[in-house]
């Protein structure tokens, strides 16, 4: 993993395409601006792992009713 620092309206590159720039900082927050082409998939990471666990859940074996079952429990422990 590569740690860079960069001030407001300071940009990096990522190969000949990809643009990274500060816009902003603020409250522990930054605003970053991607210039990238469209054929490159820009996605957060949190909706990436949302995804794979979507896809997870997809693939279980398990009917409805049993998963539907194991909810209705959760529920009574707490």
């Amino acid at each position: 993993m590569l740690i860079l620092q960069r001030k407001e309206g300071e940009s990096l590159l990522i190969g000949d395409d990809v643009e990274i720039t500060v816009v902003s900082v603020e409250a522990g927050r930054a605003r970053l601006a991607i210039q990238a082409p469209r054929s490159v998939t820009i996605l957060r990471s949190e909706l990436k792992v949302a995804a794979q666990t979507n896809r997870d859940a997809a693939d279980e074996k398990a009917s409805p009713l049993e998963l539907l079952g194991v909810l209705r429990e959760q529920g009574k422990k707490e």
